[in-house]
């Protein structure tokens, strides 16, 4: 399959804006002192992506009623977070987490 140079360009292009908009605030950021308020108010952004995220996963969406529970992945973000509060690793959340969607498949439990 060949591209075209048009295509070229939109994806160099989408890569660089892509770059730049990651990077460019970094580079503001440290050179700027931020108050402290801000600076407070920054420390809960990471939860509450991780917050929005797992909700998303945990509810299935069905237009015109309530959403309902994702039993399976209820079942298995249980032994999950008792692995994020015991250890405070990230790696032993996402290994536990996917060892227990293995188990739940597997037995075909919650699905």
């Amino acid at each position: 399959m060949a591209i075209s140079l048009t295509e070229l360009w939109v994806i160099l292009g989408c890569g660089a804006i892509t770059v730049l908009s990651r990077a460019l605030p970094f580079v503001f950021v440290k050179q700027m002192t931020m108050p402290s308020w801000l600076i407070n108010f920054l420390t809960f952004v990471p939860i509450t992506i991780m917050t929005a995220l797992c909700c998303q996963s945990l509810f299935v969406a069905n237009p015109g009623h309530l959403a309902t529970l994702n039993v399976a992945n209820c079942l298995a973000a249980i032994p999950a977070t008792l692995a994020g509060v015991l250890t405070k690793s990230l790696l032993m959340v996402v290994v536990i987490g996917i060892m227990a969607m293995a188990v739940l498949r597997y037995f075909s439990i919650g699905g």
